[in-house]
């Protein structure tokens, strides 16, 4: 699976781009024909405290999955964006195969 990053407006460090890649890369563990997945990080600016913004569109055959999560870290946003995502591709799954 490819997994893309952008940070508009923002320059991520290293540990950051690995610690997302390797959270997104196990969702390959949950389905197996992930295309690709784009991830977008930013920073959210309305109030006093920034927070971070976390957007994953993963793209497996025939659909488009979406999930965003808003935390006061990346990781813990990324932590719970990866969460929806896993149960989101696991419903998608399930239905795959009543389809079948």
């Amino acid at each position: 699976m490819i997994v893309r990053i952008e940070s508009p407006h923002l320059n991520a460090d290293s540990k950051l781009l690995d610690y997302v890649t390797r959270k997104v890369s196990k969702m390959e563990n949950y389905y197996d024909r992930i295309m690709d997945a784009e991830v977008i990080l930013k920073l959210e600016n309305a109030g006093q405290i920034k927070d971070k913004i976390v957007e994953i569109k993963l793209h497996v055959p025939g659909e488009t999955l979406f999930v965003k999560d808003v935390d006061k870290t990346f990781e813990a946003a990324t932590d719970g964006a990866v969460d929806t995502l896993k149960r989101n591709l696991i419903k998608y799954k399930e239905l795959q195969r009543s389809y079948r």
